[in-house]
């Protein structure tokens, strides 16, 4: 199948409908996010890759989700409470979403599908999973939630130069 990410709309965490097309031409770290995950500090270093690479052509696009331990209870304004107090998160924040099931957004039964993880499998294993994607709208690699933002910082830079 020749379909990238520019293909999908999801709405931001303002309810807005919003096209991944906009961002076309960037490369993109896409995450599922929670505000009460030990992986929670990580929006640090989320942040830090947005502020250093977005002039380059990068953005990060976070996607809230409730589906691993109940981490992600607030609404929309609870989540954006929460992002801007305790990180002054500045990439884009979408609606809260479902990334496993019969009930995932279609972004994410794409991307389960087209990077899958460990071993080939393709759920989603918990909050902080990142997808890298080119400038060309294509699933570069899949990481797990115990890889830092610092660690994917090469990856990115690669996509960017290349």
């Amino acid at each position: 199948m020749n379909e990238t990410v520019y293909a999908f709309t999801a709405r931001d965490i303002h309810g807005r409908e919003r096209r991944l097309d906009e961002w076309r031409g960037q490369a993109l770290l896409i995450v599922n996010v929670a505000s009460r995950c030990g992986f929670t500090p990580q929006y640090k270093g989320l942040e830090a890759l947005q502020r250093q690479y977005a002039a380059r052509g990068f953005s990060v696009l976070g996607f809230p989700c409730d589906q691993f331990g109940h981490q992600e209870p607030g609404d929309a304004e609870d989540i954006l409470q929460f992002c801007s107090t305790n990180y002054d998160v500045s990439f884009p924040m979408f609606e809260k979403i479902e990334v496993n099931g019969a009930q995932a957004h279609p972004l994410y039964a794409w991307l389960r599908k087209e990077a899958p993880g460990v071993l080939g499998s393709t759920a989603v294993k918990w909050n902080f999973t990142k997808f890298l994607i080119d400038r060309e709208g294509r699933p570069v690699r899949r990481y797990a939630s115990a890889t830092t933002p610092e660690r994917i910082e090469t990856d990115i830079q690669a996509q960017l130069d290349a």
